[in-house]
């Protein structure tokens, strides 16, 4: 379970994101850190009778740091303002499709698939697209998906179709995403709740069908 005092810290670090207040606020980091890696800790196992595809990864190398690389970024402020976890094979770095679950005053979400792949990857999964289509559109239309998404997020969707595909494909809408993704916003009422645990089971397993195909893509590639 998240409490409100972690949240709290977050909205804190937001209003005051300098090296000098963090160190000052430490110890309240640590004890954040420290319950979203038991809340992680909790859910790996259940996700993974879900997913067995994922195994068992490790809370630590699921959990993204909250220390921000801003070598190339405008934005300067040394610290990310979420905890953010992805739960797949092999933890954050895997090429293989998870679950990932942000936690952010005001943005929390559930996401799960496959997020910017290298081309080589986005080959196989527009590939397995291609051949399978008829599969890929009855996993995107299915009730308990719905009930949690209306389709693939769209926010690095091309515009124009990709090459080595023809034009007049019916479903060549859906070879024009660069990610593989889907996400489900939280609000932080729900996520300071007892039950949001099990709430993040159920869209995870509403998602489990659409990892279960990009998975495929990739294991046969």
């Amino acid at each position: 379970m998240i409490s409100q005092p972690t949240f709290d810290f977050l909205i804190k670090l937001k209003q005051n994101n300098t090296r000098e207040w963090f160190l000052a606020n430490k110890t309240a980091y640590e004890n954040a850190k420290k319950e979203v890696e038991k809340f992680i800790a909790s859910l790996i196992p259940s996700i993974s009778k879900i997913d067995p595809l994922i195994q068992s990864p490790e809370v630590k190398d699921c959990l993204f740091r909250i220390f921000k690389d801003v070598r190339f970024s405008k934005d300067k402020t040394p610290y990310k303002t979420n905890f953010g976890a992805f739960i797949g094979r092999g933890g954050r770095k895997t090429i293989y499709p998870g679950y990932y679950i942000h936690m952010e005053p005001g943005e929390s979400f559930i996401a799960g698939g496959v997020y910017q792949p290298q081309p080589e990857l986005l080959k196989l999964l527009r590939n397995e697209v291609y051949f399978n289509s008829e599969e890929f559109r009855k996993i995107l239309e299915l009730k308990e998906f719905r009930k949690y998404f209306s389709g693939l997020d769209d926010f690095d969707k091309m515009k124009k179709p990709p090459k080595d595909y023809p034009a007049d494909f019916p479903e060549i809408d859906l070879l024009k995403y660069r990610s593989f993704i889907v996400s489900r916003t939280v609000a932080d009422t729900k996520v300071v709740t007892e039950d949001y645990p099990d709430y993040v089971l159920e869209v995870v397993k509403a998602m489990q069908p659409l990892n279960a195909f990009l998975n495929r893509a990739i294991s046969n590639g």
